[in-house]
């Protein structure tokens, strides 16, 4: 018999998996049941194993998975890592016979992608065409990437700065363009940068 937290954390997982066809971390599981503790969930994921509801894969960043379900990261994009390149002086690159998941990177509850228009932000090395990942979020910090929307009308991609007189600032990362001034309440955050993909074919 499960206890009722119990219950609730399997549930939790069951969704999760559902949704997003991997398991969740820790600190997932602790945001989305309200519990402030890893340690408390640790031991509840502990006892769903133990209950084999649930297995657990020792060495795994998303260890976690269904009962008679198989790897659900074996369902995931993943590439070869095959060592360290340098930038500067060329060293050996040496495999490693690890794998990187790309989910790991980019997927994560209220994240979403936009397609780049424009060369604002060129001088951050965001050119046209790249794919940004954008954590869905309605604050921001002074320096960050923002998607903003102006006037309820136009949404752009800058660097963001909350100004004393309760301004906000939008600035371009292209020395071809000036930083635009907007009244506060003119600028809704929609989602803060957190990832970049570009392909070269």
């Amino acid at each position: 018999m499960l206890s009722r937290r119990e219950q609730d954390t399997y549930s939790f997982i069951c969704h999760y998996i559902a949704e997003y066809r991997q398991g969740p971390l820790l600190e997932e599981i602790a945001t989305g049941l309200g519990i402030k503790s890893k340690g408390v969930v640790h031991r509840y994921v502990q006892s769903l194993a133990k209950s084999g509801v649930i297995e657990l894969m020792p060495g795994r960043h998303r260890g976690i998975q269904l009962a008679g379900e198989g790897n659900h990261d074996d369902s995931a994009p993943v590439l070869p890592l095959l060592g360290r390149i340098a930038a500067g002086a060329p060293i050996e690159a040496i495999p490693d016979q690890q794998e990187i998941n790309l989910a790991d990177f980019f997927i994560a509850p209220g994240r979403f992608v936009l397609k780049v228009q424009g060369e604002s932000m060129i001088d951050a090395g965001i050119l046209p065409d790249d794919m940004v990942v954008v954590e869905s979020c309605m604050t921001a910090r002074n320096g960050e990437i923002v998607v903003a929307l102006v006037d309820q009308q136009e949404a752009t991609l800058k660097r963001f700065k909350n100004n004393q007189d309760g301004t906000v600032t939008l600035i371009p990362e292209n020395s071809n363009m000036q930083p635009m001034v907007f009244d506060a309440h003119r600028v809704h955050i929609q989602g803060v940068l957190v990832g970049q993909m570009r392909s070269y074919c």
